[in-house]
């Protein structure tokens, strides 16, 4: 539960209502609503699939098992992508909010005008990564305790900045002010799930990547992603209604574009000294560098986990898949910490990475619901300690939902996601040539028929819809646009459900996974 919720809880809950505010103005709390009904639909599929085949890198073997290996390597490696690039994201983020320090930035430089990061935060950085590699080799049991130590003040410091800004800082007007409730509409509420939200709350499946070497993960998981996912959606509601009722009024009489002057990098530590808190302040300062540190050591340790699940079955260089005498994948560590280096380097800000993150965490749910369906139908009775309840209704709806939020990042965001697709495709089909023919793993072609007509298609919908900065031809009318998707995205589920691997492959795949499981 710690493990799921450390990732919920990072630099997203430091900037998370802010942006979202000034996108949709008060309305920003249904956003959070509408994100965390989305969320748990779509975590309540992962608990069932952590469950039933509990095997580390989950999210890239889920669709493995049921469409075969096209699918597991498209899962696997959009769900690898995001991992990679949040631990170096969550670093940079410790590191700009250490920054806004007066004698940091005097003796430490660790970033340039722009932003970027200098040689001296280029090696602090590395330092941090270096930490973070050097606990994932220990093993799981050591990365588990350290960020159970972290949660506890992750968790703690935003529950006491809510009680203090509510009980000292608090204007109900604000709730209708500069414009009304939702001064943006229902464009403003979508919108500003992309923008940070969505990131926000993502998460909750990490327990699903270490679920392989957890003491008891038929029972576990399960009850680790609901948890963590009930207590992250209160967090984050009650951040947002303390948010906004702690802004000063005149700031935000004439509208939502510039709520409160940042000074920080974030916005809680100048809220809590106009309060007349200014010691919270400095407990912030400390956690703008917990949060996000303790954050992008958890990826850097699924990151690898994923690259192992894919390392293991033939989709990637089979070195990734070997374990070191204590259980730990030590070359997939050593890749996330070399990507992580790269992903250094000037590239954009924690504000336009979060936008890139979200579109490749919707496109890693997304194979979920599916997969939990086929799965159902072609391995019908596999033990599930835990069932997903009204399955029928909550897969298509969890699909329906992840393609939602792909459309809302808008198509200067999912254009590049694809591409990155293919990259990754063009590199497995290479790292093929590389096995040995009577090693390679079969490609059941027309169980993965689905998959590029659904990528393809959340491109062209981008492109004609009404999100995103660039790009986009906004010709779909409003509400009709999201009918569309949602016809679409129907459309995809039951077409991949009806092209799901024979019963005879799937359970040979299960039987694979299970005597990894075993050994």
């Amino acid at each position: 539960m710690f493990v799921s919720l450390g990732s919920i809880i990072g630099s997203g809950w430091l900037l998370g209502a802010l942006k979202a505010a000034k996108v949709a103005g008060p309305a920003s709390l249904l956003s959070w609503v509408l994100t965390a009904v989305i969320m748990a639909t779509l975590a309540l599929i992962h608990a069932e699939l952590g469950a039933a085949y509990p095997a580390a890198g989950g999210t890239a073997r889920f669709p493995l098992l049921a469409f075969g290996v096209v699918a597991g390597f498209v899962g696997g490696w959009v769900a690898w992508l995001q991992a990679v690039a949040l631990a170096p994201v969550e670093v940079e983020a410790s590191l700009e909010y250490l920054d806004n320090i007066g004698w940091v930035k005097d003796n430490l430089n660790l970033l340039t005008e722009s932003g970027t990061l200098t040689a001296s935060g280029f090696a602090w950085a590395t330092l941090l990564m270096a930490i973070f590699t050097i606990i994932n080799l220990v093993g799981v049991k050591l990365l588990s305790e350290s960020n159970s130590a972290t949660v506890i003040w992750k968790a703690a410091v935003p529950l006491l900045t809510i009680v203090v800004l509510l009980s000292l800082r608090f204007h109900p007007g604000n709730f209708t002010a500069g414009g009304g409730f939702a001064p943006a509409g229902a464009h403003g509420v979508f919108a500003a799930l992309p923008v940070g939200v969505v990131f926000a709350l993502q998460g909750f499946e990490q327990a699903v990547q270490v679920g392989g070497e957890a003491r008891n993960p038929q029972k576990d998981i399960s009850r680790a992603i609901i948890t963590a996912m009930v207590i992250g959606t209160i967090i984050y509601l009650l951040l947002e209604i303390a948010f906004i009722g702690a802004l000063d009024p005149a700031a935000i009489a004439h509208g939502w574009d510039n709520p409160i002057e940042q000074g920080s990098f974030g916005p809680y530590a100048t809220l809590a000294t106009l309060a007349g808190a200014g010691w919270l302040a400095y407990i912030l300062y400390a956690d703008a560098f917990v949060s996000p540190a303790g954050t992008g050591l958890l990826y850097l340790g699924t990151s690898s986990r994923l690259s192992y699940a894919m390392g293991r079955d033939k989709m990637l260089p089979r070195k990734l898949g070997k374990l070191s005498l204590r259980g730990v994948p030590v070359w997939s560590i050593i890749l996330s910490f070399v990507v992580g280096e790269i992903m250094f380097l000037p590239f954009p800000s924690w504000q336009k990475l979060v936008s890139v993150i979200t579109s490749a965490t919707a496109l890693m749910y997304a194979f979920a619901p599916v997969a939990m369906t086929a799965l159902r139908k072609r391995d019908p009775d596999r033990p599930r300690p835990y069932r997903a309840p009204a399955p029928k209704v909550i897969a298509p709806a969890g699909f329906v939902a992840a393609n939602l939020v792909i459309y809302w990042t808008g198509f200067d965001t999912t254009w590049k996601i694809m591409v990155a697709i293919v990259a990754g495709f063009l590199l497995f089909l290479a790292g093929r040539k590389t096995i040995p023919a009577a090693e390679r793993p079969e490609i059941d072609w027309k169980a993965g028929t689905w998959i590029a007509p659904w990528l393809g298609g959340q491109v062209i919908l981008g492109w004609l819809g009404r999100y995103g900065d660039s790009g986009n031809l906004n010709v779909l009318p409003e509400w009709l646009d999201l009918v569309v998707v949602m016809v679409f995205s129907l459309v995809i589920f039951y077409w991949a459900v009806n092209v799901a691997m024979e019963t005879s492959k799937v359970k040979a795949a299960i039987e694979r996974e299970a005597a990894e499981i075993a050994a």
